[in-house]
């Protein structure tokens, strides 16, 4: 039975009756396909990126897997719609803490209409994305005993200070605490061979190399699986992957600065965090 996804922290969500992704809960994830040219883009994207033979196989596996289009009642009541079949980008996680992080100092593309440029233009000051590059656009922290989810309104009015911090509460052990975070999770979340750095810094080769895409805002969605592992040592199972295609152009054999640049700044931030979980020197200095 289809039902809206537990898990999703930014977008627009099958609820109140809104049209939304649903899931299925046996690891598939359907996006209605937006009824504008976004629908058609972020359709043609995933056609072109399936069939395109120059992406590494590695690299293919920080996208969501493609499974083609399919009909559906939609969320919102108003019949059957067009949707997206992608991989559920959360299946096999049992407590799922999830960041969405937008990516790009810039996130209207070229071609934008001048009321388009204009709202993006806005958004982008008035957030962290102008500044850092990139801004928080939804998260959650799950555990066993609690879950932390700053609402739509306290996202949005993260500073850059609020954003280091959120990025060291989100692997910190009791992350709804006001107090500093303990970072208790970092090593294990962004550090190691499998770790967040180390897919960020895949990306990053990839991406200073790949002229094919020109990726406007577009997301990096980091998560981890705070259940306890078959050891007994938690989280596990750290996952990067980029969502959300309605704005990628071709790149015309130009590499995409824009989102290198964003990516780069969060590589930034996280290696700061595991040099020095206790340091909040960096705070201060933003």
């Amino acid at each position: 039975m289809l039902k809206p996804p537990e898990h999703q922290v930014a977008g627009h969500q099958a609820r109140d009756g809104r049209l939304g992704p649903l899931v299925d809960g046996s690891g598939l994830f359907y996006k209605p396909l937006q009824s504008d040219d976004r629908g058609a883009n972020e359709l043609a994207f995933y056609t072109s990126f399936s069939s395109e033979p120059r992406i590494p196989t590695r690299i293919r596996s920080f996208f969501p897997g493609f499974h083609g289009t399919q009909l559906l009642r939609a969320s919102d009541g108003s019949g059957l719609h067009p949707h997206l079949i992608l991989d559920d980008l959360f299946a096999g996680l049992r407590l799922p803490s999830v960041i969405d992080l937008k990516i790009g100092s810039r996130t209207w593309f070229p071609s934008a209409p001048e009321d388009y440029f204009r709202k993006c233009l806005a958004k982008d000051r008035k957030s962290t994305s102008a500044l850092l590059g990139f801004r928080i656009s939804g998260l959650q922290v799950n555990d066993e005993d609690c879950k932390w989810r700053p609402s739509h309104d306290e996202v949005r009015r993260f500073n850059a200070k609020d954003v280091c911090r959120i990025l060291r509460r989100f692997v910190s052990s009791d992350p709804a605490s006001e107090c500093e975070p303990n970072c208790a999770f970092a090593s294990a979340v962004y550090g190691g061979a499998e770790g967040v750095l180390a897919q960020l810094l895949e990306l990053k080769a990839w991406f200073e190399e790949q002229t094919l895409f020109h990726f406007y805002s577009a997301s990096i969605l980091v998560s981890y699986d705070n259940d306890d592992s078959e050891d007994g040592r938690r989280p596990n199972r750290a996952r990067v992957r980029l969502v959300d295609f309605a704005h990628v152009l071709d790149g015309n054999g130009v590499i995409d600065h824009n989102f290198l640049g964003g990516l780069c700044s969060l590589i930034k931030f996280i290696s700061n965090i595991l040099k020095d979980p206790d340091d909040i020197s960096n705070l201060n200095a933003l």
